[in-house]
């Protein structure tokens, strides 16, 4: 038995420009008498991203589906934003926001203080052991005993 399955993203639209009194309108580009378009606008967009959606993972929907929000005029910055957003909101247990942060070595605002503590204390080790360093082994490999 065969198995397939493809995911389609579509986006179409159109722009019904508003057409100007002909000569002389300042707000719309003239191309002919009694006829204008506006410079910033395509008069009709489609955009249709089709993916092989049998093996798909979750990973790769939404690698899938940022290509989609960049075709339609979304920022990376948003993009990324609304991904966390799924991940990080009142509505997802904090265990499971954990999780995410150990799989991507982030560390959560509450727990920044401990982490702060933790490389005070890590700071002072490695001053005590250079200080030792320096106190037993430089000076004898200088000849000084």
């Amino acid at each position: 038995m065969t198995y397939e399955a493809e995911v389609q993203f579509r986006f179409d639209s159109t722009f019904t420009p508003t057409y100007g009194s002909g000569f002389g309108s300042n707000q719309t580009h003239i191309c002919g008498f009694g006829s204008s378009i506006e410079d910033d606008f395509l008069p009709e967009e489609h955009y249709k991203i089709t993916a092989p959606a049998a093996d798909l993972n979750a990973k790769q929907y939404f690698k899938l589906f940022e290509k989609f929000m960049l075709c339609v005029g979304m920022t990376p910055e948003s993009i990324r934003s609304g991904a966390m957003s799924l991940v990080f909101n009142d509505y997802v247990r904090e265990e499971e926001q954990r999780k995410v942060c150990a799989e991507y070595e982030l560390t959560m605002d509450e727990d920044l203080e401990k982490k702060y503590q933790d490389f005070k204390e890590r700071d002072a080790q490695w001053a005590k052991m250079n200080a030792h360093y320096k106190n037993n082994f430089e000076d004898s490999a200088n000849g000084v005993v």
